[in-house]
């Protein structure tokens, strides 16, 4: 079974930066499609951010142009670039490998985000 380790969250001020992290274990990270998703209080996980195995990015339009995600398969871990944010970005941060249009592996801890006004 993949265990998923999310870091780097914390308290920021509104227009901060912070970059997050997921290590994946598993010898098969470099060919999975991974995600990073979020969960903001009393409200259903949602997908921001997906890269492909060849690189390819995309992103929901909340976040699309201040958060950028990357990969480094040597490392087997995806990161979370968030710039300029926002009080609405304030959540639980997830990572998982997408498949098939859904979160394929069971889910790690989380790493929460808040931002302060």
């Amino acid at each position: 079974q993949v265990q998923l380790v999310e870091s780097g969250g914390g308290l920021v001020q509104a227009g901060g930066s912070l970059r997050l992290s997921c290590a994946a274990s598993g010898s098969s990270f470099s060919s999975n499609d991974m995600a990073w998703y979020r969960q903001a209080p009393g409200k259903q996980r949602e997908l921001v951010a997906l890269i492909k195995s060849g690189g390819s990015t995309r992103y929901a339009d909340s976040v699309k142009g201040r958060f950028t995600i990357s990969r480094d398969n040597a490392k087997n871990t995806v990161y979370f670039q968030m710039n300029s944010l926002k009080p609405e970005d304030t959540a639980v941060y997830y990572c998982n490998r997408w498949y098939a249009g859904t979160a394929y592996y069971s889910w790690g801890q989380g790493t929460q985000v808040t931002v302060s006004p």
